[in-house]
């Protein structure tokens, strides 16, 4: 059985910003935005170990067709969605946030 997915509050803003600002620059694209990131937390929620370990017990997985990731922790009760990145942003950002 694996562990239930868990987002963050600041993740959860995070995904609210990105799809705000796709759905300004063309309606619609954000739901497309929203599909990609349901995608990739669905492949995360289903197989957590399978994507690589980017700091400490960090993992990243690349959300499709756009320049975010999802960065995460999966431990052994749950996994924990800690932000979803935009790839132009400095990485410091989210260190704090494990």
């Amino acid at each position: 059985m694996t562990p239930p997915l868990t987002l963050r509050s600041t993740a959860k803003a995070e995904v609210q910003e990105a799809y705000d600002y796709y759905e300004q620059q063309r309606p619609g694209l954000g739901h497309q935005f929203l599909l990609a990131v349901r995608r990739t937390l669905a492949a995360v929620e289903k197989t957590p170990l399978l994507y690589p370990k980017i700091r400490k017990e960090v993992r990243r997985a690349p959300v499709r067709r756009f320049p975010y990731t999802i960065l995460y922790l999966a431990e052994p009760e749950n996994t924990v969605v800690i932000a979803c990145f935009h790839g132009r942003r400095n990485p410091k950002r989210w260190h704090s946030r494990n």
